[in-house]
């Protein structure tokens, strides 16, 4: 059983994910919070498979919890799910460690969907979302670029772009997180790429995740 914890300020906005995740066998909603502290201290009471986070709630920022939660717990998944517009907020929380971004206007099943997606390692990212981070980088050369880098280096790319972390990454591959980082950082480099979001959009476009 997929064990949900649900972060949103708003009671009826709780009460409706919780109507839509009852109907899957296969997840529960462990628990719920309504602010940031108390969101804070469910995930120190208990263990959680997703977390799905409102970005607006009281206590502070969202982006800052997103960061915070995954240095406190790097494994585990947050789908953010916001009335935001996505390319104001999506592509943020992607870069702050999300492994996800969806509307609360999007349906029920997309949501559903979204979860089991990252749940099984991969990022979640809306055909409207990825539209835009493509508008946002510069089209590669699939065939030339990708030859720039070394079967080791295809395979880290594809584990950070299904948005696993250095630690899972390390013990995964019988190498050290500080080598995980070294290989990062010669990926972004020789792809001429900034962050994990980049990382990300290039391996969707060239084909090496699905999504």
């Amino acid at each position: 059983m997929i064990k949900i914890l649900i972060a949103d300020d708003h009671a009826i906005v709780r009460a409706g994910l919780k109507q839509i995740i009852s109907e899957e066998t296969d997840l529960i909603v462990e628990d719920e919070a309504s602010s940031v502290d108390e969101l804070f201290n469910k995930l120190k009471m208990k263990k959680f498979d997703i977390l799905i986070l409102d970005l607006n709630m009281p206590g502070r920022s969202g982006f800052e919890a997103i960061k915070e939660i995954k240095n406190l717990y790097p494994n585990l998944p947050i789908l953010v799910l916001s009335m935001y517009d996505e390319e104001q907020y999506g592509i943020r929380c992607l870069s702050v460690g999300a492994n996800g971004y969806l509307k609360k206007s999007c349906a029920p099943e997309e949501m559903v969907n979204a979860i089991r997606k990252i749940i099984n390692g991969r990022k979640y990212i809306s055909q409207s979302l990825a539209e835009i981070l493509a508008n946002n980088i510069a089209i590669q050369s699939e065939g030339d670029v990708i030859k720039l880098l070394s079967n080791r280096e295809i395979e880290i790319l594809k584990r950070i772009a299904s948005g696993q972390s250095a630690e899972q990454i390390s013990k995964e591959l019988f190498i050290s997180v500080p080598t995980v980082y070294t290989y990062r950082s010669r990926i972004l480099e020789k792809l001429n790429l900034k962050s994990n979001v980049d990382l990300t959009l290039f391996a969707i476009r060239n084909k090496l995740i699905e999504w």
